[in-house]
């Protein structure tokens, strides 16, 4: 297990893995008054974390799978990206993909964070690349079943 300097500038816990075997931890929405999203609407919600990742880590924002399926709520970009040099605030940016308003109170556990190694690549311009079973391929090259 790594350990990762984190500031607290919010009035909620940090995060914590719900299970032993738990990929994500949660994150809460750190506001002084609840946010309505509107059906189509994206905002910026604060955690009030920021973190020091050692190099070779990034922490993933992701969708919590209970707010997309019953309220339509998930992370625009996800996985959003914290990168190891951010000391930032984190934030999320979440979307309301129902047809309902949504509304974000204090602590609402908003999005999962996932902290994994990366690894930085270089490129070499070639000619040519090796050839494979699957080739070009791409998009529904398999099939439906």
């Amino acid at each position: 297990m790594i350990q990762i300097k984190v500031i607290n500038k919010g009035n909620q816990p940090l995060p914590t893995y719900a299970t032993s075997q738990s990929a994500g931890m949660d994150l809460r929405a750190n506001i002084d008054q609840p946010i309505t999203l509107k059906p189509m609407e994206r905002m910026l919600v604060p955690t009030g974390l920021h973190i020091a990742l050692p190099e070779g880590y990034e922490a993933q924002v992701r969708p919590r799978s209970g707010l997309a399926l019953k309220h339509g709520i998930t992370v625009l970009n996800s996985p959003g990206t914290v990168d190891a040099d951010y000391r930032g605030e984190i934030k999320v940016l979440l979307i309301n993909f129902s047809t309902e308003d949504f509304v974000v109170n204090a602590g609402e556990r908003i999005a999962q964070m996932v902290i994994t190694r990366h690894e930085q690549a270089q490129f070499e311009l070639v000619e040519e690349l090796d050839e494979t079973e699957r080739g070009a391929g791409g998009y529904g090259h398999t099939g439906v079943k």
